[in-house]
């Protein structure tokens, strides 16, 4: 049966400069006619799993890493062998799987690559245990030399490596390696950008830094100034998660898709992106969060907020806020859903009302083991 968890969070962010454009302003959008503030979904993702290893919610083990420097990280797990030497067998394995270097930086690949933890460890693994294999290897003049050179052997088992290794966030977020496309992986999780509820208007910081003594008393001055755009919203993220995709992308292990989906519940929630917080600080945790488990088809409910959500003295923004993303699945679930849909949310407005399909958990913790019991009931259906 087709089941997608929704993850549906209000949360008000104090001034603050999260996630900047190309030339160092808060990104934003204009949504409903209006400009909003907006933090991007890479963003987001990246802030997620930060989070997971931060609160060391997966296992080192299932945890993928986005490197260039995959050649340095090999090197220095060859701890028993010389640095120079393992570094053109590394070469040749590289080249086997048919991973490149940068021509213009051989320490580096050519493009950013997101690979699991188990690949990494099983790309030092074939080197060492085919050291000698690839002793004529590590000379040649270059990648189709290194390639063609290369064991049979070497080179079934470096392509074979590359299946994921397992790992929870590739298979979460996906990802695509230019010269592989066979061993891309679709994303079992789509993020959607950020978007305050509410219309926002760019302000600006400015600042001065001035000398502590040692400037003389006749230039009393700043020595520096300069100024930092930033604004304060009250933000509508939204992610879904295609469980049975998930459980696909994990090679069909039921246990470890169900501690991604308890540890994703949890670093989605905790998840603040790090733009510019030594100067604002913006450490702001959600005032909602809402679990949906769908089976008909994904729902985001950002239409609710087409017309903003206006400053009310009686109500925050963020009860507002609330109020309308219930009404607002109210009105489509009645036409598009099945009638099964179940809620699961964690509300400190008040403004969320319970109902027969809706379940009010008390803490975080209590409400990623209620989703990952939701999961597991959904994958039996």
């Amino acid at each position: 049966m087709r089941a997608f968890l929704e993850f549906h969070i209000i949360q008000n962010f104090a001034p603050s400069n999260l996630n900047r454009d190309d030339t160092g302003a808060p990104k934003d959008a204009i949504f409903g006619g209006h400009r909003r503030a907006r933090v991007s979904s890479q963003c987001f993702k990246r802030a997620t799993r930060l989070a997971a290893a931060e609160y060391d919610l997966v296992d080192e083990a299932h945890r993928g890493i986005r490197t260039k420097r995959l050649k340095r990280l090999l090197v220095e797990r060859l701890t028993e062998r010389d640095p120079e030497e393992a570094a053109g067998k590394i070469e040749s394995a590289l080249a086997a799987a048919g991973l490149s270097l940068s021509k213009k930086d051989s320490e580096k690949t050519e493009y950013l690559l997101f690979l699991g933890e188990k690949e990494i460890s099983g790309f030092a693994e074939l080197v060492d245990e085919h050291w000698d294999d690839l002793a004529d290897v590590d000379t040649a003049a270059n990648k189709k030399q290194r390639k063609a050179a290369a064991p049979p052997e070497v080179t079934k088992k470096a392509k074979a490596l590359l299946d994921g290794g397992k790992a929870v966030d590739i298979a979460l977020f996906g990802r695509m390696l230019a010269d592989l496309p066979a061993v891309n992986q679709d994303a079992a999780c789509q993020v959607a950008h950020a978007i305050s509820t509410h219309r926002v208007e760019r302000e600006f910081d400015y600042y001065t830094a001035v000398d502590d003594d040692l400037g003389p008393e006749d230039e009393p001055g700043a020595d520096m100034i300069g100024q930092i755009e930033f604004n304060s919203a009250t933000f509508y993220r939204y992610a879904v998660l295609d469980i049975n995709k998930l459980l696909d992308n994990l090679q069909g292990d039921r246990e470890l898709a169900l501690s991604a989906i308890e540890a994703f519940a949890t670093a989605f929630a905790r998840a603040v992106p790090t733009g510019k917080q030594n100067t604002f600080a913006a450490h702001n945790a959600p005032d909602f969060i809402g679990v949906s488990l769908r089976h008909v088809a994904p729902m985001s409910l950002a239409n609710a907020f087409e017309k903003p959500v206006t400053a009310d003295l009686r109500e925050s923004l963020t009860e507002q806020s609330v109020q309308r993303l219930q009404k607002t699945d109210q009105k489509l679930s009645a036409v598009y859903s099945d009638g099964q849909d179940q809620w699961l949310y964690l509300d400190l407005t008040g403004q969320w009302q319970d109902s027969d399909q809706s379940e009010e958990l008390p803490n975080l913790v209590q409400l990623a083991q209620r989703v990952r019991e939701l999961a597991d009931t959904a994958l039996e259906a």
